[in-house]
């Protein structure tokens, strides 16, 4: 149709097969006769669709000039098509009609639009009907920045807050409804699970206090003699604690334990080696953890298999042993928690495949398994949440420390049992046939928690 501001009117006819070939002919006509009628701008017949009962679809399109063009045709020429359809078809040809206008172009203000600026559709109100971007075009202000960079947390109504306590208080509710494509009203679920984790992280490892510290002016000022004394007191506090170290880790050597070593595999074939990252020395530095490095091998090295002699050999070790002894035991540890959201990654396709494994019948992707676990893992982030602010709050009021051992204690049995609850509703069986595949899931999450975890020590260790 010509790009013009006059209504349109618009018939759809249904046709019956029998007087189909006729009623082309006549729409045929028809539309040659509007094109040569005066104040008609453009019209068309198109269609060649059937209905579910094999019913021919056409439909006929007539635009005018405008509106005055359009009440004048009403009675005349729109009149006559119907008139005419009922004459020579009678019950055979079924007519729905309605009248299209186009937008009026003195609606949108000079600073606004007519084409979407984000995807060029054409604006048919105040949001975009292909992408929901608002039409207007106005400059945003610092306040709506922040309300749209935070808008998620500080807004009750945000789908943050309407996934969290469904999350919490539901389990499986989330992973159902997402299945049964009710998915608008919650957070998408990889989101959901960045979010907590990032925020879990930052109430972890960030102490807002000492992280204001810097801003303070420190009012105490110790004199050379007070200085001497507290740091007097600070060495034979550090060497009473790793005289107490070292006992332990004498006694734990003594019964056979090894701390120091990656074990490789044992048989009855004696076939066992371990790669020896040092022996203990007797000096009181904490950064001594990883003992003397000269002596850092691979012990029983025939043993070993032939691509771990070719790729750690004996200077490589001492090399490993050098890196992690010289940035010390706090920095290793450091190392050791920020790689621990890798691990958790890394744990949920390996549950998913669990419990493909143990519902082959239940006729759901691998992908589905999957949303079952980045659903629980986030559970578990807003849990810790939970349980380290209250901790806090617990520590700035004074207030009994037994509450927030309760807490814990609480929060250890809730988690097992909110996830044989999700077991229970997602995949929906009984007790009887739920209760063994839960204590198998179960023992393989521990399982696969210990590999993953052990794993990132040894990157850690490896990646000095």
């Amino acid at each position: 149709m010509s790009n013009v501001t006059g209504p349109l009117y618009e018939a759809n006819f249904v046709i019956e097969n029998d007087v189909l070939a006729d009623a082309d002919l006549w729409l045929a006509d028809v539309v040659q006769r509007a094109l040569s009628t005066d104040g008609v701008v453009d019209a068309r017949v198109f269609g060649s669709d059937t209905d579910a009962q094999g019913k021919g679809i056409r439909t006929c399109q007539i635009q005018t000039r405008d509106d005055a063009a359009f009440d004048e045709h009403v009675d005349n020429l729109f009149a006559e098509i119907d008139a005419e359809a009922a004459q020579q078809f009678a019950a055979n040809v079924v007519i729905q009609s309605r009248v299209m206008r186009s937008d009026d172009l003195d609606e949108l203000a000079t600073n606004e639009s007519l084409l979407c600026l984000n995807c060029g559709t054409r604006l048919r109100g105040q949001y975009c009907g292909r992408c929901g971007q608002r039409s207007r075009s106005r400059l945003i202000s610092t306040w709506q920045l922040l309300r749209e960079a935070f808008g998620d947390l500080l807004e009750l109504d945000s789908r943050l807050w309407k996934t969290l306590i469904p999350l919490l208080s539901k389990p499986g509710q989330l992973t159902k409804d997402y299945l049964e494509g009710r998915r608008a009203r919650y957070m998408p679920p990889f989101r959901t699970y960045l979010v907590l984790s990032i925020v879990f992280f930052l109430v972890a490892f960030f102490e807002p206090k000492e992280g204001l510290l810097l801003l303070a002016e420190d009012k105490s000022v110790a004199t050379a003699e007070e200085t001497h004394e507290q740091e007097q007191e600070a060495k034979a506090l550090a060497s009473d604690k790793q005289a107490e170290v070292d006992e332990t880790l004498k006694e734990t050597y003594a019964k056979g334990k090894i701390d120091k070593n990656i074990v490789g595999d044992s048989s009855a074939n004696n076939t066992s080696f371990n790669i020896n990252f040092g022996e203990d020395n007797d000096n009181d530095n904490d950064n001594d953890f990883f003992g003397d490095c000269e002596k850092a091998k691979i012990s029983d090295e025939q043993n070993a298999p032939d691509w771990l002699k070719k790729r750690f050999t004996e200077e490589r070790a001492k090399k490993i042993c050098e890196r992690n002894k010289a940035r010390g035991v706090d920095s290793f540890q450091a190392a050791i928690i920020d790689n621990i959201p890798i691990a958790l990654i890394v744990l949920l396709p390996l549950m998913a495949m669990v419990l493909k494994v143990l519902y082959p019948l239940s006729r759901r992707y691998f992908v589905e398994h999957l949303l079952f676990f980045v659903h629980f893992h986030t559970f578990f982030f807003a849990i810790l949440i939970v349980l380290l602010l209250f901790d806090r709050l617990v520590n700035r009021l004074s207030v009994n420390g037994m509450i927030s051992t309760l807490m814990i204690i609480a929060a250890s049995l809730y988690v097992p049992v909110y996830l044989y609850k999700a077991m229970r509703y997602v995949y929906a069986q009984s007790h009887l046939v739920t209760v063994p595949k839960y204590l198998i899931l179960l023992a393989a999450y521990l399982t696969g928690a210990i590999i993953t975890l052990l794993g990132v020590v040894l990157i850690v260790v490896l990646s000095a």
